[in-house]
């Protein structure tokens, strides 16, 4: 098994991308300031969200969200 890992600077841009084709500009922002403020337990919440998958699981659900065509129909 092998997983393609992108570097952090392209999972920024491309989370600013889908962030905003989805939220008006305020809104992004809003949202970082609320981001960087560090409120909340991020371990608990990974627990949360994540607590019952496994790494064989993840892969099987990265590698079908990849396989899936984008919202403007290519599939890159």
């Amino acid at each position: 098994m092998s997983v393609q890992v992108v570097s952090e600077a392209e999972v920024l841009r491309e989370a600013t991308q889908v962030l905003l084709q989805h939220l008006s500009p305020s809104k992004v922002v809003r949202f970082w300031a609320s981001w960087q403020r560090g409120e909340g337990d991020y371990l608990a919440w990974r627990d949360e969200t994540f607590g019952h998958e496994s790494v064989d699981s993840l892969y099987e659900e990265i590698i079908a969200f990849q396989q899936q065509p984008k919202a403007n129909g290519s599939n890159e």
